[in-house]
């Protein structure tokens, strides 16, 4: 890989960098914000047109998106020659073509970490759910159809001694293997590159070289991927199919990680346990047949949705753009994808 020093800002910002956010922030950030930048924020909390990203990047020095923004090449190519950083207010960067940033010497920045423990306990919260059918015991009561306590309604499954198989063992993953051995689950998992051995002993966790061999051993198959051209629909229809009957399928990363349509068929047919999603292939639409199933526990993407880490998050973006607009390069400089 290049040298660091090849990514660093080349100007200096002088007097206050103008700044487009794009989604409504928490209050402390956006008046930190505005104290420190000529920053115009969000009047109404939905993603920005795309004639409005289009003119942001004419007369900003700097977009903060999130997720919900598409900046693809074509929109980057119409930056105006001011525009020098995208200070994405989130870790993933799916949303970004990074190639076409890069060709234009537009630098990208993220906010990794200040989310894996609200995540990994979001993933913890869908496991219980969906095992031990919360989702399904909280409507019947809510719609008035509890008859009272039975000896065989209700049932689900205790985790103890369950497999769970974690696809995907970055920062959130081993979040979750560590809170899983509490359950008393045997963790096991599948990533692009092996933990030390050491890790493994402290997290309590089995390698699983071939993917397909996790699916079929799981219990429990959770997902801690970044959505890519790799990682689309890398739970098929082939792969549900390998699943044990009783298996749950938990996805609190990317909806494209998953094919719903054949996830879909697949709990209809009765041919795995449920599922616990939190994330979906076309969000915000949510397919009726997930909403009413009788055992997936649904969230709406709120596996970041807490005080300390959105927080956390505008804190890293505000010190990203003033190392940006001070000619220093940004402690949280996305360089994926670089060649």
């Amino acid at each position: 890989m290049p040298s660091s020093s090849e990514y660093r800002p080349t100007r200096r910002i002088e007097g206050k960098p103008r700044v487009v956010v794009t989604r409504r922030l928490l209050p402390e950030t956006e008046a930190r914000m505005s104290e420190l930048f000529d920053v115009t924020l969000s009047a109404e909390d939905k993603p920005l047109s795309r004639e409005q990203l289009v003119a942001a990047l004419n007369t900003a020095h700097v977009l903060v998106p999130t997720v919900t923004d598409a900046i693809d090449a074509d929109l980057i190519a119409q930056a105006g020659p001011q525009f020098g950083l995208i200070a994405n207010f989130g870790a993933g960067t799916e949303h970004i073509d990074l190639a076409a940033a890069r060709a234009r010497k537009i630098m990208v920045t993220n906010t990794p970490g200040v989310f894996t423990d609200d995540t990994a306990d979001m993933t913890i919260a869908l496991i219980i759910s969906v095992a031990r059918r919360l989702n399904y015991g909280g409507r019947t009561l809510r719609a008035g159809k509890w008859e009272g306590w039975a000896p065989s309604t209700m049932l689900g499954h205790r985790l103890s001694g369950k497999t769970l198989g974690i696809v995907g063992m970055g920062r959130i993953g081993q979040a979750v293997a560590h809170r899983a051995r509490a359950f008393g689950l045997n963790v096991a998992y599948h990533s692009r590159h092996r933990l030390p051995e050491a890790f493994e002993t402290m997290l309590g966790a089995t390698y699983v070289d071939d993917l397909d061999d996790l699916v079929a051993a799981a219990d429990i198959l959770t997902l801690h991927c970044p959505a890519s051209p790799e990682t689309l629909h890398m739970i098929d229809a082939r792969r549900i199919a390998l699943m044990k009957p009783s298996a749950y399928l938990v996805n609190t990363a990317r909806g494209q990680l998953v094919d719903e349509e054949a996830l879909i068929e697949a709990l209809v047919a009765g041919r795995i346990g449920g599922a616990g999603l939190d994330v979906f292939e076309h969000e915000p639409q949510v397919d009726a047949r997930l909403l009413a199933h009788s055992n997936v526990a649904i969230l709406p993407h709120m596996g970041s949705a807490t005080f300390e880490g959105r927080i956390a998050s505008g804190d890293k973006v505000i010190a990203n753009i003033r190392f940006w607009a001070d000619g220093h390069r940004p402690p949280d400089q996305v360089l994926q994808g670089l060649v």
